[in-house]
C-alpha cells in the first residue's frame, strides 16, 4: 500500500525540501526562550498529556495505554515508561519509530498481547526512512507480568510507535549534513524531526550519531564518535549553545571550519536558529579568529548545489545551444551558439563554464566552452569558426544518455550498450568506469547525478513495469570515484504496469517522476530518494502530452513538464500559458 504523508509534513506541491533527522528517543529537558516559532512549541499540533496507568487495568488495557501514553506531545516517555515492569522501565530505551496507518485493538493472553498494525514504516533511531514493514514484523508482541498485583509490559519493541495521523501533524522533514570523503562539499542525509523543543538537540545528536557504516567511503563527520549532548542544546535569542561530552581530539583549523560548517548548515533548518556556541567538556572551541558564536550562515562554499550556480534554463533550439528563461531562450556566446555540431542532449557544469553534448548518434561526447572570449565574431563560413578548435571529443559510446556534472567537475555518462548499461566518469585527464549493482547491464531509460556527487539515480526497465533505483557513490580525498554502493529501488506506487517517461531533481532529496499512463496523458508522482513518500498520496499532477521533465536541486528554481503545448510550470497553484520556443529539442538546467 502506497504510504501516505500529509501536506502538513512533507508538502503537496514540487517545491524544493530539505532532508530530515533523529527523532528523539527520550524527553531531555530543554530550556528554549518561549518565543514564536515551529520549534520552541509544539509546531502547531494540539499538546497532549499522556495518562498514567490507572489501578486494576487489564492486559489489553494496559498495552492500549502504553500505546497512547507514546503519543504524549511534547514528546515526554517518562508517563509511557510507567506501564512498564521496574526492570524494563530502567532499560527500554526506542531505536527508531514505527509509523502505522491503523491498527487491531490489543488481544491475547494476560501473558502475551498483540497489535497487528496496517501500512506500518519504520525509521531508524536518527529518524531515517527505512520503508515499510515486512507483514510478520507488523504483529508487535508485548510480554506481560505482574507487580503489586498489576500488569506490567516486561517485554516489548525497541521503538516508539505512533499512528500516522499524529506523526503527521508532529514531525518535519530536515536533513542531517554530513561532508563527502574530500571535505569539499556538505551532503544532505533525509531524516524525519519533531518539531517541538528538543528539534535542536534533535538535530545535533543525529548528526552525533554519524552516517552509519553503510555509508563508508561515501560521508564521513567531523564530529568524534564518543561525544553525546549534554542533557540538551537550548536556544535564547536565537542562539544555540551546543555542549557536548566525551573525548575528543584537538581540531586543526581546517577540521574545525568543516564542524562548524556541518553543525550550521544542520542548524539553519531551526527558524529559531541565528548562530550557535559549541563548547566540548566544559572548553569552547573557537574560530581561527577567536570567535565563539558562529553564525548559521556559514559554510555555504560546501553547498550540495553547487555554490552560485546559475538557475536558468539550457537547452538546444534549431541545433543552437541557448540559455535563458521560458520564452526568452538566446543562443550562447561560445560556438555552440553559433555552430550546429549535430547533437541531441546537452549538459553545462556547475561553474558555467563548459557544455558536454552527446551527438545526434549518441556515440560521442563533445566538450566546448559556453562563452568565448572578447572579440570573437562569427563567420558565414560555420565550418571556419574561430571557436571550433576549442570543441574536443571527451568520450566515445554506444548509445549515450543526457550526461550530468557534479560540484567536483565530474561529467557523469551512461552508455546503453549491446551488454546493457555502463556507467563512466570523466575529470579532467582522469576517468573512469563504475560498476553499480542494479545499474551495470540493465536496460536504463534514464539517469541522474546528484549534485554533491554521492548519489546516482536510474530508471530501469523490467519486463512488466519500470523502476527507480538509487545507489550511492563512494570517493577518495582526491574527489576520484572509487565505487558505488548496491542500488535499491524506489517505492512509487502499486501499478504493476508502470512505464517511467522521465524523472528529475525537485530538491537535494526528493525525485519528480513522471510515469506513462496513456499513449496521451502521463503523471508527476514525487518521492524522497530514501524512499519515503514525496507529496500527498505522491500524486502531483495528471498532465496531457508530457514528455518530459525539467528540474533542479537549487532552491527557488522551478520544476516543469515539457509537454506537446509547451512547458508547463508544475509548481504554480494556477496553471497558466504554457511557453515554449518554437524548435527546441531539448532542455536541462546545469549540473
Amino acid at each position: 500500500m502506497r504510504r501516505r504523508v500529509a501536506a502538513s509534513v512533507v508538502g503537496i506541491c514540487l517545491a524544493a525540501l530539505t532532508g530530515c533527522v533523529a527523532l528523539p528517543e527520550a524527553g531531555p529537558v530543554v530550556e528554549v526562550e518561549q518565543s514564536g516559532g515551529s520549534a520552541t512549541d509544539t509546531g502547531g499540533a494540539a499538546a497532549i498529556d499522556a495518562r498514567p496507568p490507572q489501578e486494576g487495568m487489564s492486559a489489553a488495557e494496559v498495552v492500549k495505554g502504553f500505546l497512547d501514553a507514546m503519543q504524549a506531545w511534547p514528546t515526554e516517555l517518562s508517563t509511557a515508561k510507567q506501564f512498564l515492569s521496574s526492570e524494563t522501565r530502567s532499560t527500554w530505551s526506542p531505536a527508531g519509530t514505527i509509523v502505522y496507518e491503523d491498527a487491531l485493538p490489543p488481544a491475547g493472553a494476560a501473558a502475551r498481547i498483540e497489535v497487528r498494525l496496517g501500512g506500518a514504516s519504520r525509521l531508524d533511531a536518527r529518524g531515517a526512512w527505512q520503508g515499510d514493514l515486512p507483514p510478520e514484523d507488523s504483529i508487535l508482541g508485548f510480554r506481560l507480568v505482574t507487580e503489586d498485583g498489576e500488569y506490567r509490559i516486561a517485554d516489548l519493541p525497541d521503538a516508539l510507535v505512533v499512528p500516522e495521523t499524529w506523526f503527521e501533524q508532529r514531525y518535519r522533514r530536515v536533513a542531517l549534513y554530513f561532508p563527502d570523503p574530500s571535505g569539499s562539499v556538505l551532503v544532505p542525509e533525509p531524516v524525519f524531526v519533531g518539531d517541538d523543543p528538543t528539534f535542536a538537540s534533535s538535530l545535533v545528536s543525529g548528526l552525533l550519531r554519524g552516517p552509519g557504516r553503510a555509508l563508508q567511503g561515501v560521508l564521513g563527520t567531523q564530529l568524534p564518535s564518543g561525544l553525546r549532548v549534554d542533557l540538551s542544546v537550548p536556544v535564547t535569542d536565537g542562539l544555540a549553545a551546543i555542549s557536548l561530552t566525551g573525548e575528543a581530539s584537538a581540531f586543526s583549523p581546517a577540521d574545525t571550519e568543516l564542524l562548524f560548517a556541518q553543525l550550521a548548515w544542520t542548524l539553519r533548518q531551526d527558524p529559531d536558529v541565528d548562530a550557535f556556541t559549541l563548547a566540548i567538556d566544559g572548553r569552547p572551541v573557537r574560530t581561527v579568529g577567536g570567535e565563539t558564536r558562529i553564525p548559521v550562515a556559514v559554510g555555504d562554499q560546501l553547498d550540495p548545489v553547487g555554490f552560485q550556480t546559475d538557475s536558468l534554463l539550457h537547452g538546444l533550439l534549431d541545433g543552437l545551444l541557448v540559455s535563458g528563461t521560458p520564452g526568452s531562450l538566446d543562443p550562447v556566446g561560445g560556438v555552440m551558439g553559433r555552430v550546429d555540431l549535430g547533437v541531441r542532449s546537452v549538459a553545462v557544469d556547475l561553474l558555467g563554464t563548459r557544455v558536454a553534448a552527446v551527438s545526434e548518434a549518441g556515440g560521442t561526447v563533445l566538450l566546448a566552452p559556453l562563452t568565448d572570449g572578447e572579440g570573437v565574431t562569427p563567420r558565414e563560413d560555420p565550418s571556419t569558426d574561430p571557436g571550433l578548435p576549442d570543441v574536443t571529443t571527451a568520450a566515445v559510446g554506444t548509445d549515450l544518455l543526457p550526461p550530468a556534472w557534479d560540484v567536483h567537475d565530474r561529467l557523469w555518462l551512461l552508455d546503453r550498450t549491446a551488454d546493457g548499461a555502463v556507467v563512466r566518469w570523466v575529470q579532467g585527464e582522469d576517468s573512469g568506469v563504475l560498476d553499480v549493482p542494479g545499474v551495470t547491464g540493465e536496460e536504463v531509460r534514464d539517469f541522474l547525478v546528484s549534485r554533491d556527487g554521492t548519489r546516482l539515480v536510474a530508471v530501469v526497465r523490467g519486463p512488466r513495469a519500470d523502476t527507480v533505483r538509487v545507489a550511492r557513490i563512494r570517493g577518495d580525498d582526491s574527489e576520484r570515484a572509487t565505487g558505488a554502493t548496491r542500488s535499491r529501488p524506489l517505492n512509487l506506487d502499486d501499478d504493476p504496469s508502470r512505464r517511467i517517461r522521465d524523472v528529475a531533481w525537485t530538491s537535494t532529496t526528493t525525485l519528480a517522476v513522471l510515469n506513462r499512463l496513456t499513449d496521451v496523458s502521463a503523471k508527476v508522482v514525487t518521492v524522497g530518494v530514501d524512499g519515503s513518500p514525496g507529496g500527498l498520496d505522491g500524486i502531483i499532477t495528471t498532465l496531457s502530452g508530457a514528455t518530459a521533465l525539467v528540474g533542479s536541486p537549487a532552491r527557488g528554481t522551478r520544476v516543469y513538464a515539457v509537454t506537446d503545448t509547451g512547458l508547463a510550470d508544475l509548481n504554480a497553484t494556477v496553471r497558466g500559458p504554457r511557453v515554449l520556443d518554437e524548435g527546441l529539442t531539448f532542455v536541462t538546467y546545469a549540473g
